[in-house]
């Protein structure tokens, strides 16, 4: 009744939403020494430079010229948009909450993608999506120390989610002429290069910082900066982008199961609740309607 999962993109999807996950309550930490422009920043130039050292190893080419300005675009759309906004917003709405508003991301991207390059997301697709929105709404509604108040944050971090469900879709073209490997190096570089705008004062805020902000910023550069990306690169070229970001809804079941055992904070019963019901939305969203077909097919010829 499930697809026939190939055990790689599995894989693949635990390694990018767990470590996504870690994103939201490291960049709470990391809020408390740095500014959401200079943890941007310094995120991006980690990444860039590890990027960087990884490229002259494998000798990795330089992408084509008349690409350029689409790749500048998209890597301004997926890091340097999304990061400095997710930022910003979680200055005013707990890590849950903004988990919760990032997990829209899928929901922007099926539209996209069904727009722009006529994917089906099917209606088992849609309804586990609801389900596992849902699911995630009861996570972060429930399981947040803050009230759900409609605020400047949740509109910040919409716009993140927006901007990188564009980054999302409108990468394809790039993975399959490029790969996954080299577009995402190329995209990171691109963030990096407008992220630069908000340099000064980076060398005085470090040395302010404390150490324990100053290492989770080193996580944010090298883990959910990096390895995410080339994950989600390589399931997308393989499934297409709604069906590759369909279960990124789970990504706050383990964002509040990584803040209770790092930051100590005990989800509420309706937190555990709504893992259950995200769980079963992802289920539902991976159902095939040709597998109901045959089953009942094979039920009637039993009878």
């Amino acid at each position: 009744m499930l697809k026939k999962f190939n055990v790689k993109i599995m894989v693949a999807q635990f390694i990018m939403i767990l470590l996504w996950a870690s994103a939201f309550p490291a960049i709470r930490v990391a809020l408390t020494a740095y500014s959401p422009e200079h943890i941007s920043l310094l995120r991006l130039l980690i990444g860039s430079i590890v990027l960087l050292i990884i490229a002259v190893i494998t000798k990795t080419a330089l992408p084509a010229l008349k690409d350029i300005p689409a790749i500048l675009l998209l890597g301004f759309l997926g890091f340097t948009v999304y990061q400095v906004a997710l930022n910003y917003g979680e200055q005013t709405i707990s890590a849950g909450v903004a988990s919760l508003l990032v997990s829209t991301t899928p929901i922007f991207t099926a539209l996209l993608a069904i727009f722009f390059y006529r994917e089906k997301l099917g209606l088992w697709g849609w309804l586990g999506s609801l389900v596992g929105f849902c699911g995630v709404a009861f996570i972060s509604i429930g399981g947040s120390t803050e009230d759900f108040a409609f605020n400047n944050g949740i509109i910040i971090v919409l716009v993140a989610s927006l901007s990188e469900s564009i980054y999302f879709v409108f990468q394809r073209r790039y993975l399959e002429k490029y790969g996954a490997l080299r577009f995402t190096m190329y995209a990171i570089w691109s963030g990096t290069i407008f992220m630069l705008l908000f340099s000064p004062g980076l060398g005085e805020a470090i040395m302010d910082a404390s150490l324990n902000a100053t290492f989770v910023t080193l996580y944010l550069g090298i883990f959910p900066t990096i390895i995410p990306y080339f994950m989600l690169a390589y399931v997308t070229a393989r499934t297409g982008a709604a069906k590759a970001t369909s279960t990124l809804y789970l990504t706050s079941v383990f964002a509040f199961l990584i803040a209770w055992i790092w930051l100590g904070e005990v989800p509420h019963f309706s937190a555990i609740t709504g893992g259950l019901i995200t769980l079963i939305g992802v289920f539902i969203a991976n159902i095939k309607k040709e597998d109901i077909i045959k089953e009942n097919i094979n039920a009637e010829s039993l009878n």
